[in-house]
């Protein structure tokens, strides 16, 4: 089920206002592409802890380059062993008491903030991206930047950048009443060619096999959704028979560059009225509209995920 889970999850605060809102997102812009760039072209180590509501996490992460190959680890330091190794587009998972499997993927998605992979020229165009000065993180100093959706319907991130290598050293996930959600805080780290010496194994190492993911088919459905926060588009579209459900469940994923959600529709099962789960980042709200049952999952604030659910609208009500 866990296989299942990390599959998944792979395809799948107030405002602040200034006068020279503008300029200061086009030169943040700048920064936080400098600083994507870095982090996937670098070589690098992180020794970090991730703080969430479920707990603190203490992890490690490396990244080089060899010879255009791209090698990462990331290694969960207190407890059972568990690691993740990519090589390329392929990412592979040796979890305890479990196959070791591989994914596809472009970088690795566990623990880490995805705010460092973001196309931040498509995002300008509903965020802003904002300077609040400097602060020191690690023992160096940091360029601080906040990114608001310029709508408030989502999450914003703060994020510090390192002056010097341009490598995100804190970066903090707040909800729409400044609340942290999620604090990813680089303790110690080094960015020299000592790192490619301890990744150099991992060039020739045999990965597990690839996952085989649940067959799913694409098709056209009978209902769509209204509303979407600025900037979100369908990323794709899916129609399959989870294990344990016999009933076939329709899902569409969207995305904004940034966060990521599915708006699912089933027949509807026991129960009636609308449910909310919230854990941290993650909301699942749930509601039902005759015999069918809509599902919205991701990383959205609950009154958007409810308001998202509240637009979907089926053919026979059009």
């Amino acid at each position: 089920m866990k296989q299942i889970w990390y599959a998944v999850c792979l395809l799948t605060g107030s405002l602040l206002y200034s006068i020279h809102a503008p300029a200061q997102t086009t030169t943040s812009g700048a920064l936080l592409a400098q600083m994507s760039q870095a982090s996937q072209t670098l070589d690098y180590e992180y020794a970090y802890v991730l703080v969430s509501k479920l707990g603190v996490d203490s992890l490690c992460y490396r990244h080089v380059v060899i010879d255009k190959q791209r090698l990462a680890q990331l290694l969960q330091m207190d407890g059972p062993r568990r690691e993740i190794v990519q090589r390329n587009g392929e990412i592979s998972y040796f979890e305890p008491r479990l196959e070791p499997f591989t994914l596809l993927g472009d970088h690795i998605v566990d623990s880490l903030p995805s705010i460092v992979y973001a196309n931040f020229e498509r995002l300008a165009h509903f965020y802003d991206f904002i300077s609040v000065g400097r602060a020191r993180i690690a023992d160096r100093l940091c360029e601080v930047v906040r990114v608001v959706a310029r709508d408030g319907t989502r999450f914003s991130y703060i994020v510090w950048i390192d002056t010097t290598t341009k490598l995100p050293l804190r970066v903090d996930l707040l909800d729409r009443d400044g609340e942290a959600l999620e604090q990813f805080r680089v303790i110690a780290f080094n960015a020299d060619k000592q790192v490619e010496n301890t990744m150099a194994g991992l060039e020739k190492v045999t990965l597990p096999p690839q996952l085989a993911l649940p067959v799913s088919t694409t098709a056209d459905f009978d209902w769509s959704v209204n509303w979407l926060p600025a900037g979100v588009t369908e990323a794709s579209r899916s129609r399959r028979t989870l294990p344990g459900i016999n009933e076939p469940i329709e899902a569409r994923l969207y995305t904004d560059g940034l966060f990521s959600f599915s708006v699912n529709v089933g027949q509807a099962t026991t129960g009636n009225g609308e449910r909310l789960i919230r854990t941290g980042r993650r909301t699942i709200h749930t509601e039902h509209r005759g015999s069918r049952e809509i599902t919205v999952v991701g990383e959205l604030p609950p009154v958007t995920a409810k308001r998202i659910a509240d637009a979907v609208v089926f053919k026979a009500q059009s």
